[in-house]
């Protein structure tokens, strides 16, 4: 594996990390315990000691599963990224969407940030994770009811008991990274990016490059569609969201399908599987320090962890950003 510090701290992380959204089952049609710890463990032994999670993811089940899949290992040959800000069990804030957990029943979330709340939701997440520090702790989505001094301020406190090692945002713009980082030194943010959703690349990226802030990666692999399994005309499971989710427009899925048989080849000479390959591009990337890649079961967890076996050269990745020019997915 391949380790990487988190911006101009000394935290360093495996490259490609495991993302638990989908271990937490909620949004992905249900959850197989047995089967996600089965998942982070076999990434454990392939050298992914990196664990994102998050409370939502859930509503606490993807933050207990990962605390059962580590328990036993050597804490500090592992590394906790969890999140707050977002809740299910209060109405502060903002209603974000309406959703239903994972056994049918409506709930609401909604994006709320104040310093009261996120001790709060802390405490809860080192019960549930089973551990007493965590290593990158993020605020989900910005929170407009909250100044963010006032997050940041909860943060600072956090780290200096000791409970927190740094801090990171996710779906942060830069004028709201430099609002945060009035209070306190980021780490990191947490962004989508995968080869058809590129947009960072145009303020986040080079803002986190001047700045040497760490950029995680999420939906790397499209949730899915950038593997090469999703075809026309593929039925998803109750209760997951990808059937709405608009990169799974059938016009979509045809051109991304089409650009994927352009590089397949490439694969094939590499002997990895498309999803390897995706991984390893997103990873080469300009300014992108780590790919969070989610999990149901070992098997996907070993082939996305040997992704870090592939190699791509300057030119192989330039003939992939050829193809993908005639892409056109948002």
């Amino acid at each position: 594996m391949e380790f990487r510090n988190l911006g101009e701290t000394d935290l360093k992380v495996s490259v490609i990390t495991f993302g638990a959204w989908a271990a937490g089952g909620w949004m992905w049609g249900g959850t197989e315990r047995k089967e996600s710890v089965g998942a982070i463990r076999a990434s454990y032994d392939l050298g992914v000691t990196s664990i994102d999670t998050a409370p939502v993811y859930g509503q606490g089940t993807s933050e207990e599963i990962v605390g059962e899949a580590i328990k036993g290992l050597p804490r500090d040959k592992v590394q906790l990224l969890t999140k707050y800000g977002m809740r299910w069990n209060q109405t502060k804030g903002t209603l974000a969407f309406h959703s239903r957990d994972n056994d049918g029943n409506p709930i609401d979330i909604y994006k709320y940030a104040g310093k009261e709340s996120i001790i709060q939701e802390c405490e809860d997440s080192l019960r549930r994770l089973g551990t007493d520090y965590i290593d990158l702790y993020q605020i989900h989505w910005p929170d407009v009811t909250t100044p963010i001094s006032e997050t940041m301020e909860a943060v600072q406190r956090l780290i200096e008991q000791g409970k927190v090692l740094q801090a990171g945002v996710c779906n942060y713009d830069i004028s709201q990274m430099r609002e945060a980082e009035k209070g306190l030194k980021l780490a990191s943010n947490q962004v989508p990016y995968s080869m058809v959703k590129r947009d960072i690349e145009e303020e986040v990226v080079p803002y986190c490059l001047e700045n040497r802030k760490a950029i995680l990666a999420y939906s790397p692999l499209e949730r899915g569609l950038l593997t090469g399994k999703i075809k026309p005309g593929h039925q998803f499971a109750e209760g997951d969201h990808r059937a709405n989710y608009k990169a799974f427009k059938p016009e979509n899925i045809v051109g991304v399908n089409t650009f994927l048989e352009k590089i397949r080849p490439l694969a094939e000479e590499k002997n990895a599987t498309l999803g390897q390959l995706v991984i390893r591009w997103t990873i080469e990337q300009p300014g992108i320090t780590v790919a969070l890649v989610g999990a149901r079961n070992t098997d996907q967890a070993v082939q996305n962890a040997k992704a870090i076996e592939v190699k791509l050269s300057a030119d192989e990745i330039a003939f992939i950003n050829r193809q993908l020019e005639e892409v056109a997915v948002v």
